[in-house]
């Protein structure tokens, strides 16, 4: 089976690419395409860290366009989360899901479901729904469980590791979370 992992991030993307790695009949490409991420700079430093870690773990990446126009087109006036993040993950799933299609994939999936900080249920009906529109199947694993020690792993190989989700709005509200501290 070829499946394409849709990536946010190098640490978040070591549990499920080593799970689905697992089956050595299978082949796993990472696909990072993220418009979210705020600003270039963060976004250079993920992308960064995604092509090293990748490099050490033996699966091959796709790099899309980075377009934050995108993402601000799809969101629009609607910054607070949850309804922005729903668009987030509809929109870079959906493009997931169409790439998988067009290059010939079985099914993807994305390393949006191994955050114990994501709404999972949501990230599946959204990943599924996508997967109907483009005929190809979407792999409703649950990640979490290796969520911790693939951070650790993250650590022990000094990948860098962000913050915040990645839009300028989740930044914004870690900053302010942390001044009423």
């Amino acid at each position: 089976m070829r499946v394409l992992l849709h990536v946010c991030c190098a640490p978040c993307s070591i549990h499920p690419s080593q799970e689905l790695l697992k089956d050595k009949s299978g082949h796993v490409t990472g696909f990072f395409y993220n418009p979210n991420i705020h600003p270039a700079g963060e976004y250079e430093k993920r992308r960064a860290a995604l092509i090293e870690y990748s490099k050490n773990a033996h699966f091959d990446v796709v790099f899309d366009k980075y377009e934050p126009e995108v993402f601000f087109s799809k969101i629009g006036i609607r910054t607070q989360a949850p309804e922005r993040c729903k668009l987030c993950w509809q929109m870079r799933l959906e493009k997931t899901a169409e790439s998988a299609k067009a290059g010939g994939f079985d099914a993807f999936t994305s390393t949006l479901l191994v955050s114990p900080y994501q709404d999972q249920e949501e990230i599946i009906r959204i990943g599924s729904e996508c997967g109907g529109k483009f005929g190809v199947e979407f792999i409703s694993a649950d990640f979490r469980g290796g969520f911790r020690e693939a951070q650790e792993e993250a650590k022990a190989r000094a990948l860098y590791r962000q913050k915040y989700c990645g839009c300028v709005f989740s930044e914004k509200e870690r900053s302010e979370k942390r001044c009423r501290k």
